[in-house]
């Protein structure tokens, strides 16, 4: 039965753009640790991850399932200052009340931060955890409060800067005329805005903004004005783009698509035909490179039989904040959160191993523009569907700032 609440959701859901979208309850007990866990004698550390599941809107359980991956993983090669890592979980449920419920949980458990979680309330669990203390480390950048609250340190660029080097992207790849599908609801007007700004300041033209409503299920009208007069198009619908490319196929045409990452996966690739599917070829842009890259290695290797996708960018995110966390409390005498927060802001680079630039929260490296000046990883990486993969664009790829195109030109 179609459930009106799920397709919002799912819209909203385009604004995460770092993935694609077992109850984990909100309890308080920690996940089950690795049994190599037991053998580390040093003060545990406690962190709270939490994320949507068992929900109608969009779920997303490899949030959970790789932070509880990423503690099983330290704990095997030495902890953390040679204690135990301890995550905590918390479901969100996609509701606000829910969310504010786990935010409370990690203020009475004493965690000292909240590391790679997915949620779309942050304007009710912020305020909470900026109370108390408590670093948001690496959110994956659906909410606004992860860009301006003094207690939120972003692992990636979000929105602006991933939808920004889109635009740049496709351009540079020859799109001349761009459609840009989207769903008609406020949020997705900033996926809209930060897109056009990046193709126009590459030089290319304004592209065409088209609405999908968000009770759609047949989206062959959409495909036949979008791609009408265009030569490329960019699906961005999150986690039901399914819906856009399964019309794409019926239509034949043959209009050049892409998007970020999260939206035309390798799954979606794999159902259309493989590398003979129509996806092939097609522009991503994301955050981090392709999962076959050898940066990814302990992510892929930790992850192997797990079912975990690797490729989800909210997944990615989540192993990229615990990196960031574990790098940044090796550094402190005595772990807690004032001392995290301090560190953080402080620090001139986090090495995370070549998933992102060295990484740092200075003021000095802060996004110049109201509400995202919590933004200091301006970039992205250029990517393409190829044998039916996410892989690099090009050989010798790498990330591309995006910072002088954001500045540029207001998009607020």
């Amino acid at each position: 039965m179609y459930d009106p609440r799920r397709r919002r959701s799912a819209a909203a859901s385009c604004l995460a753009v770092t993935g694609v979208l077992l109850a984990a309850g909100c309890g308080g007990e920690a996940s089950g640790s690795s049994a190599e866990s037991t053998s580390l004698k040093g003060a545990p550390v406690k962190v709270m991850v939490w994320n949507p599941e068992d929900t109608q809107g969009s779920a997303q359980p490899g949030v959970r399932e790789s932070a509880q991956v990423y503690e099983k993983w330290i704990n095997a090669n030495g902890g953390i200052k040679g204690g135990p890592l301890k995550v905590l979980t918390c479901n969100e449920k996609n509701d606000p009340d829910e969310a504010e419920k786990c935010a409370q949980q990690a203020v009475a458990e004493k965690v000292v931060a909240v590391v790679g979680s997915y949620s779309l309330a942050g304007d009710r669990y912020m305020p909470i955890l900026q109370k108390a203390g408590i670093p948001y480390i690496g959110g994956t950048g659906v909410s606004a409060a992860e860009f301006s609250n003094p207690l939120s340190f972003p692992v990636n660029g979000g929105t602006p800067a991933v939808f920004a080097a889109h635009g740049q992207q496709l351009v540079e790849e020859g799109c001349k005329k761009i459609s840009g599908v989207r769903y008609d609801v406020a949020a997705a007007e900033t996926v809209a805005r930060f897109l056009a700004l990046g193709v126009t300041a590459a030089g290319g033209a304004a592209p065409k903004d088209l609405k999908v409503p968000v009770t759609a299920t047949d989206l062959a009208p959409q495909v036949a004005t979008a791609t009408k007069g265009s030569d490329c198009v960019s699906v961005i619908l999150g986690t039901h783009s399914d819906l856009f490319v399964k019309a794409y196929v019926q239509s034949g045409a043959r209009t050049k698509v892409g998007s970020v990452v999260g939206n035309l996966t390798p799954e979606l690739a794999e159902t259309t035909g493989g590398s003979g599917s129509p996806l092939e070829g097609a522009t991503i842009t994301g955050y981090y490179p392709p999962t076959s890259d050898s940066v990814w290695k302990d992510f892929v290797e930790a992850a192997d039989g797990t079912g975990i996708d690797t490729s989800n960018g909210a997944n990615e995110t989540t192993w990229v904040a615990f990196s960031v966390f574990t790098e940044a409390a090796k550094k402190l005498p005595t772990i807690s959160s004032k001392a995290l927060v301090e560190e953080l802001n402080t620090t001139s680079g986090i090495d995370t191993g070549g998933l992102t630039p060295p990484l740092t929260w200075k003021g000095s490296a802060a996004l110049p523009i109201e509400g995202l000046n919590r933004i200091h990883n301006t970039t992205a990486t250029e990517l393409t569907i190829r044998d039916g993969k996410i892989e690099w664009a090009k050989e010798g790829s790498t990330f591309v700032d995006v910072r002088k195109v954001l500045t540029a030109t207001p998009a607020g």
